[in-house]
């Protein structure tokens, strides 16, 4: 399906070049320090155990094997033995604690991007593609369980087996260690040369999988219009072509990681085989014993394998850095609509007086054209007041700027007096209920659609606004009644019934403001005239505003506001606009055309 070209959080931040920004997990491992701390012992232990081989192996040779004496090759293997117990012992401690660790924070750090993504202003999800989210939040958390809950206490071992191998080289053989040491910044420095170049295309990769998951959520949400309109064999082909660009890109990744491993191995081994070479010759000149070199070996290869395995896990540890800086770009977008350190309670009871003086306001993906313009407009505590106008007047962005889910450029919007922006958003949203023209009906059954927001509300409760609504009646016709799933997006409902299912909700809310977003513009006649009257006993004393096009459903109210390019251009009652021959006549002519009324009125300048 067809898609304008949006912004993405990858194109607001440039991507670190290092590992530093796994620092910022840091945060997310404090609570569980006594789990890091028992895997960073068992961590030790294990290390030190592997250690403690070259020592048994020296013990082997020269004590055992090379004495003749049973006695002593019994007290090597012994000793074998003992050391091979400590090892399983505390690496199954360290796999198990470090795995504990890693579902633990990666688990904390699902709860802290999603409760932050929940805070973001729909401002935010403007020029943000939610497939992106969806998988920031899956994908690279799941990259960063494996990291965590083992790649990472991979590479701390390897670390300490490098650093530990080094220093008991030294202690073996001076020489040979100072061979080793020349070998190992040959087989490092590949590491940090094509490191950051895995990592970019690591963040690639991932970008490419955000946007398969983009594309797969967009064509879902309306695959009834991709089959209606015969769509399919082109959003096959672009779907494969998103496939094709996340393979090329993995592959680009592997291609680098592949030749990063060769590389640091083949230098690594190339200096063992040096090695060897020149302590053979020592252990035939007599320099040094069979044990000793016997020992060397064990830890030149182990440091070899250490530093080739580093480089292996380094790969991971860049794509997790990336992952890393993709989720804390999250975590770090502060909200532009947020709660005053001091908020200003508002008023109880509410009494539900709404005003709006000089409202300016601009939607940050179209800054340069103003959906209002100097808007005033003022709702006394019960008045019933409907905003009318073509399609773009703005009438939509008045709700939108009441609700708060953006601040104006310029101007004040009141509400029971109070500023809104001094006050906290949820204790001004929980005075309002919306009905909006295309209803929001959750994957779950008719209770929890209804009672949506408020849990506790009783099952009686949630019957009696679903009658209010005149949506018990189809609800207890489904084949579970109430407990029904209805669908994900209630696709299992009509177009009437989510209408329906939304103004139960709105019902058991009881908000001393309610907003009607063309709230019957999907009903039929029959169910409209129900759900009419149902919102006429909800309206009475509380304040309404209403968004209408279907002018015959306001003609009852006590003002009527026309709207045109952000601007009130006129107000009244229907038959005065309509003598007005304004604005509001002519959309009046148009839809009236054919009705015995609109013929006993005058002729309006019809357009």
């Amino acid at each position: 399906m067809p898609r304008s070209k949006q912004n993405t959080l990858s194109e607001q931040r440039p991507p670190s070049r290092d590992l530093r920004v796994l620092k910022q997990l840091f945060t997310f491992l404090r609570p569980y320090r006594r789990a890091v701390l028992g895997a960073v012992v068992a961590l030790l232990i294990a290390a030190g155990a592997v250690l403690g081989f070259g020592v048994v192996l020296q013990r082997v040779v020269d004590h055992g094997l090379s004495s003749g004496s049973g006695a002593a090759l019994n007290q090597a293997l012994l000793l074998f033995l003992v050391v091979v117990t400590v090892m399983s012992a505390s690496v199954a401690a360290r796999v198990y604690l470090v795995t504990w660790i890693g579902e633990r924070v990666v688990a904390d750090i699902r709860k802290a991007v999603f409760a932050r993504v929940l805070k973001l202003e729909p401002a935010f999800f403007e020029v943000t593609r939610t497939g992106e989210v969806i998988s920031r939040l899956t994908v690279d958390t799941s990259l960063l369980q494996v990291v965590v809950g083992s790649t990472l206490a991979i590479a701390v071992r390897n670390v300490l087996l490098i650093s530990g191998g080094l220093v008991m080289l030294t202690i073996t053989s001076g020489k040979l260690a100072l061979l080793v040491l020349l070998g190992v910044p040959v087989a490092v420095i590949p590491l940090w040369l094509l490191g950051h170049r895995v990592r970019s295309l690591s963040r690639s990769s991932q970008d490419r999988i955000a946007d398969i998951g983009a594309m797969i959520d967009e064509v879902l949400y309306g695959i009834r219009t991709v089959q209606a309109f015969c769509h399919e064999r082109i959003d096959r082909l672009r779907y494969g072509e998103q496939v094709e660009a996340a393979f090329d890109a993995a592959i680009r990744r592997t291609r680098i990681s592949a030749l990063l491993t060769a590389t640091v191995m083949l230098f690594t081994f190339v200096a063992v085989s040096i090695v060897l070479w020149v302590g053979g010759h020592d252990v035939l000149a007599g320099r040094i014993s069979g044990g000793q070199l016997s020992a060397f070996v064990f830890y030149a290869l182990l440091v070899a394998g250490s530093v080739g395995a580093l480089s292996e896990v380094a790969g991971d540890l860049l794509r997790a850095a990336g992952a890393t800086e993709r989720l804390l770009e999250l975590l770090n977008t502060e909200p532009a609509i947020t709660t005053p350190a001091a908020p200003v309670a508002l008023p109880e009871p509410a009494r539900g007086e709404v005003q709006l003086s000089n409202v300016t306001f601009r939607y940050p993906s179209r800054p340069d054209n103003p959906a209002l313009s100097e808007l005033s407009l003022m709702l006394q505590p019960g008045q019933k007041v409907a905003l009318v106008g073509p399609s773009g007047a703005g009438k939509s962005t008045v709700l939108q700027l009441l609700l708060r889910f953006y601040d104006p450029d310029a101007g004040v919007i009141r509400f029971d007096g109070i500023d809104i922006r001094q006050t906290d958003p949820q204790q001004l949203r929980q005075r309002m209920a919306l009905v909006p023209q295309d209803p929001v009906i959750f994957g779950a059954d008719a209770w929890e659609n209804i009672r949506y927001g408020f849990p506790a509300v009783s099952d009686a409760d949630v019957r009696r606004a679903a009658e209010a609504a005149h949506a018990a009646e189809f609800l207890d016709q489904l084949p579970q009644g109430f407990n029904t799933f209805l669908g994900e997006r209630g696709v299992r409902l009509s177009g009437g019934q989510r209408q329906r299912i939304a103004i139960a909700r709105a019902i058991l809310r009881d908000p001393a403001v309610l907003l009607l977003d063309e709230a019957t513009s999907s009903l039929d006649a029959e169910s409209e005239r129900l759900v009419q009257d149902a919102l006429e006993q909800l309206m009475q004393a509380r304040t309404t505003l209403i968004i209408a096009h279907r002018l015959a459903t306001v003609r009852k109210v006590d003002q009527i506001l026309v709207m045109d390019r952000g601007r009130i251009v006129a107000s009244g009652h229907h038959d005065e606009l309509v003598a007005a021959h304004g604005l509001y006549a002519r959309l009046a002519a148009l839809q009236f055309r054919d009705t015995p009324e609109a013929r006993q009125q005058p002729a309006t300048g019809q357009v």
